[in-house]
C-alpha cells in the first residue's frame, strides 16, 4: 500500500471516519479483555496499536502495517483505576492508589498489557520472551497464566521483566549477556525469580536490549546484564567477568551517592532520578546521551549539570537520546538527533538538555521513547509523536521517514464517540501502543 500524497492527506480525516464505520478493526470489534466480576460503575479504556507488525506485536491477529492507531482490546475498569508504576517515573504521592492498576509496555518486537495483576503478552516468541514455555509467536493478546500478582512490566529486546506486588522480580526470555540476572546465559522459557542481594522489596524495574535495573524500597539501585566497557551498569570501568563484559547477577551500584526513586535503561546508558527529581546518568556518551556537553563516556554516575535546579518527574531513554519531563509540564531532550527524535525541528544532535519549544504551549504529563522515536501526552489527553517514521510508528499517515517536530496523532472516530483521551503510550522498535479513555460526544 502506497502512503498518501500531501494533497491526499488533506482529506485523510474524512477518509478515516468513513473507514472506521465499516472496518472489522473498528472500535466495536475490539474484544473485551477485562471487566469486573461483579456489576459496578466502570470506565471504558481502549488499547490501540500502530506501526509495523510483522512479528504480531500489534495484536491484530495478522502480520500487518497499521498507519494509524487501531483498537486491539477494550477494558471495563472501575472508575478509580490507576496506571501501574512506569520505569523512569517518580511515584506520585499526591494520588491515591486505585483498586485496579493498568499498564502497557513495548519491547523491540513484543507487547504487553497489564490489568489487576494479570498480563497479556504477544508478538515475537524467539528466545521465550513471551513466557509461555515455548518460542511460538502470539498474534493476539494472550493471557500468561504462569505468573500473577504482577504490578509492573518492562519488555526488553529479547527478554521480559516483571515486578510483583510482593516486590519480587521475575525474568524470562533470551539470557545472553546475563540480562536475566540468573547467573546463566541461556534462555528461560518461563518466568523465573531473580535472587538479588537487596534487603526489603523492589519498587521499580527497567530494562533495555541487554541490561536491567531495579530499585529497592530503600533507594538502592541494582543492575545486571551487558556492560561491554561502556559503563552502562555503573559498576566499574573494566566491565564484568561474563561474556561481553557482563554481570549475570544483580549488583549494587555503590557509586551512586544518593538514594534513587526511578530508573530507566537506554540502549547503552542508564539514568536514575532522586526523589527530589535530580537526574543522574552514566554509560556511553558518543552521541551526547549523558547531556554533559562533551562525548566522554563514564561508568560513574553523575548529575546532569544544566538540570541542577530543575525538578524532573519522568525520564525516558531511547537508543541514543533522552527525554526529561519536568514538574512544570515541559519536555527537554538531548543526545542524537539524526532522525528528528529530539523534536527541535532539525536533525542536529544536542550536547545538553534543551526544551522542546513546539510543546511549550502544552502541559505534558507523560513521555516515552525507544530507538529513534519519541512521544508525549498532554494533560488534555492529546498524543504527540516525532522522530523515526519509517515503519509508520508515529501513527500519522503520509509523514516523511524522519519527522523532526512533534505532530498530533489523530484517532478514528464514529458518530457516537469522537473523543480519545490518551493516558499512556509505549514505543517499540517499529510499533507503538497507547491506552485511551473514550468520551461520548
Amino acid at each position: 500500500m502506497r502512503l498518501p500524497s500531501p494533497a491526499q492527506r488533506l482529506r485523510w480525516p474524512e477518509l478515516l471516519r468513513r473507514f472506521s464505520s465499516s472496518s472489522p478493526s473498528s472500535s466495536s470489534a475490539a474484544p473485551i479483555l477485562w471487566k469486573p466480576a461483579e456489576p459496578r460503575p466502570t470506565t471504558t479504556l481502549q488499547l490501540l496499536s500502530w506501526g509495523r507488525g510483522s512479528s504480531g506485536q500489534l495484536g491484530g491477529g495478522v502480520e500487518e502495517t497499521r498507519y494509524y492507531p487501531t483498537p486491539v482490546a477494550s477494558l471495563h475498569l472501575p472508575s478509580d483505576f490507576c496506571l501501574s508504576p512506569v520505569p523512569g517515573r517518580l511515584p506520585d504521592a499526591t494520588k491515591g492508589k486505585g483498586t485496579v492498576e493498568v499498564g502497557i509496555s513495548c519491547g523491540l518486537f513484543h507487547s504487553s498489557l497489564l490489568v489487576d495483576g494479570q498480563f497479556w503478552i504477544w508478538g515475537k516468541g524467539d528466545g521465550g520472551r513471551l513466557g509461555f514455555g515455548h518460542e511460538s509467536y502470539a498474534f493476539v493478546p494472550t493471557l500468561n497464566q504462569n505468573l500473577d500478582g504482577v504490578r509492573s512490566l518492562a519488555l526488553g529486546g529479547l527478554h521480559s521483566v516483571a515486578l510483583t506486588r510482593d516486590g519480587e522480580i521475575f525474568t524470562w526470555g533470551y539470557g545472553g549477556f546475563g540480562a536475566l540476572g540468573h547467573s546463566v546465559y541461556h534462555r528461560e522459557l518461563l518466568p523465573r525469580l531473580v535472587i538479588g542481594p537487596w534487603n526489603g522489596k523492589i519498587c521499580q524495574i527497567a530494562t533495555s536490549g541487554a541490561h536491567t535495573a531495579a530499585i529497592s524500597d530503600s533507594g538502592e539501585l541494582y543492575t545486571w546484564g551487558r556492560d561491554q566497557g561502556d559503563g552502562r551498569l555503573g559498576l566499574g570501568g573494566g566491565g564484568g567477568p561474563g561474556e561481553g563484559g557482563a554481570f549475570s547477577t544483580p549488583t549494587k551500584v555503590n557509586a551512586l551517592p544518593v538514594p534513587v526513586a526511578a530508573v530507566v535503561c537506554g540502549a547503552f546508558f542508564t539514568m536514575a532520578l532522586s526523589s527530589e527529581g535530580q537526574v543522574w546518568n552514566w554509560g556511553a556518551n558518543s552521541n551526547y546521551e549523558l547531556g554533559s556537553g562533551d562525548r566522554r563516556s563514564d561508568w560513574r554516575p553523575k548529575s546532569v549539570p544544566s538540570l541542577q535546579d530543575v525538578r524532573v518527574i519522568q525520564i525516558a531513554g531511547g537508543g541514543y537520546h533522552t527525554l526529561a519531563l519536568t514538574d512544570k509540564g515541559k519536555v527537554l531532550s538531548w543526545g542524537h538527533g539524526g532522525h528528528g527524535q529530539l523534536g527541535h525541528g532539525s536533525f542536529e544532535s544536542q550536547k545538553v538538555p534543551q526544551m522542546i519549544d513546539a510543546l511549550s504551549s502544552e502541559h505534558i504529563v507523560y513521555v516515552a521513547c525507544e530507538g529513534s522515536t519519541s512521544a508525549a501526552v498532554t494533560d488534555k489527553g492529546k498524543l504527540y509523536m516525532w522522530g523515526n517514521s519509517q515503519d509508520c510508528q508515529l501513527g500519522v499517515p503520509g509523514l516523511p521517514e524522519k519527522q523532526p517536530s512533534p505532530v498530533e496523532v489523530k484517532f478514528l472516530v464514529d458518530e457516537e464517540e469522537d473523543e480519545h483521551h490518551v493516558l499512556a503510550v509505549a514505543i517499540g522498535a517499529s510499533h507503538a501502543m497507547c491506552l485511551v479513555s473514550k468520551n461520548k460526544s
